[in-house]
């Protein structure tokens, strides 16, 4: 039985968690799909939908990519012979092209590569990046603004059906 593609975290989603406060804090420039490298209880975890992504940023290192800061909850029923570290350090599977880039974008000045979220695709996990520029406040203002607005003429809506 194949999973349904959709946005959320409902039943059938491939969303497994989301960094929503990084679509807020920055601008997306560029997005990039990466694999990830678990251990079996990681993934039993994932399956349990017991990820978070708050705090979370990539660091690339010796020709390599990392995910520093993710946070997977070990299940109770996890092996007793290996220790389960929560919140280690996960190696990101990219294209060398594609690491070389996220490397020297984010040596600039005011930009950086973080998680968007976590999804299975098939039966792997997948990570997508994105890399970033900071907004300004005024900018997180009217990000504010226009979601709150979209709030509201739902509401509007929804009431104008009802009528």
């Amino acid at each position: 039985m194949a999973n349904k593609k959709g946005k959320g975290k409902g039943p059938g989603s491939n969303v497994i968690a989301q960094n929503k406060k990084a679509r807020f804090e920055y601008h997306i420039d560029e997005t990039f799909e990466a694999g990830l490298v678990l251990a079996g209880w990681e993934v039993k975890s994932l399956r349990a939908g017991k990820a978070q992504l708050t705090d979370t940023y990539i660091l690339v290192k010796d020709g390599e990519a990392w995910l520093l800061g993710s946070h997977i909850t070990p299940l109770n029923t996890a092996s007793t012979h290996e220790i389960a570290d929560p919140s280690r350090t996960r190696k990101l599977l990219l294209h060398k092209k594609e690491i070389a880039k996220i490397f020297s974008r984010s040596q600039e000045k005011g930009h950086t590569c973080v998680p968007l979220k976590l999804y299975w695709k098939g039966n792997r996990v997948k990570c997508e990046l994105a890399l970033v520029t900071g907004k300004k406040l005024h900018d997180k203002r009217a990000t504010e603004k226009d979601r709150d607005w979209q709030r509201q003429k739902g509401r509007i809506m929804r009431e104008h059906v009802k009528a």
